[in-house]
């Protein structure tokens, strides 16, 4: 069996002196079912008290709660913490972006050579990015597959031309 949440020593004193100032007093009754000695004024005396003492900790915990809500709306916070773009979450969620995002493939109209489309991340900017050289080890049907088909670049070539394209946009965003 738990204790009631409004019970604190001091509440526990209070009640015992209430108990010590009617023992002497006329009017006990015993309760034939349980055996127990009551007083009637007595019981409504601390049952007044409890239900003060119940409302007292309500209010209390609304102001706490109030307080709470308060230090939450002076944040520059909006919506749940966990929510997707506060601006925790939007923090976190632009660190862990990549610099840039590489969009396709292509060959130059005008110069006749490969380039790469990369997008800047968080941006509408989009680079064309020269990569004959990252491309030259392969032969020259791979590199069509590549570029017009859109067949997978071997990991080695990908990682020249991601180096390459990295390159490009750190020279650009400097």
């Amino acid at each position: 069996m738990h204790k009631p949440l409004w019970i604190t020593p001091q509440r526990q004193l209070c009640i015992a002196s209430l108990y010590q100032r009617y023992i002497g007093k006329a009017g006990w009754k015993v309760d034939l079912r349980t055996g127990e000695a009551y007083h009637p004024e007595l019981d409504k005396l601390v049952h007044s008290y409890i239900m003060y003492w119940v409302q007292d900790d309500l209010a209390g915990k609304r102001y706490e709660q109030r307080l709470a809500d308060r230090e939450l709306h002076r944040l520059n916070e909006r919506g749940a913490l966990r929510g997707h773009f506060n601006a925790i979450s939007r923090t976190i969620f632009f660190d862990n972006q990549p610099m840039y995002e590489l969009q396709g493939l292509g060959v130059s109209g005008l110069t006749f050579r490969p380039f790469a489309k990369v997008r800047i991340a968080s941006s509408l900017v989009a680079l064309h990015v020269d990569i004959t050289e990252a491309l030259r080890p392969l032969s020259k049907c791979k590199r069509r597959k590549v570029i017009r088909h859109g067949k997978p670049l071997p990991s080695e070539i990908l990682a020249n031309v991601s180096e390459v394209c990295a390159l490009a946009v750190s020279r650009y965003l400097a």
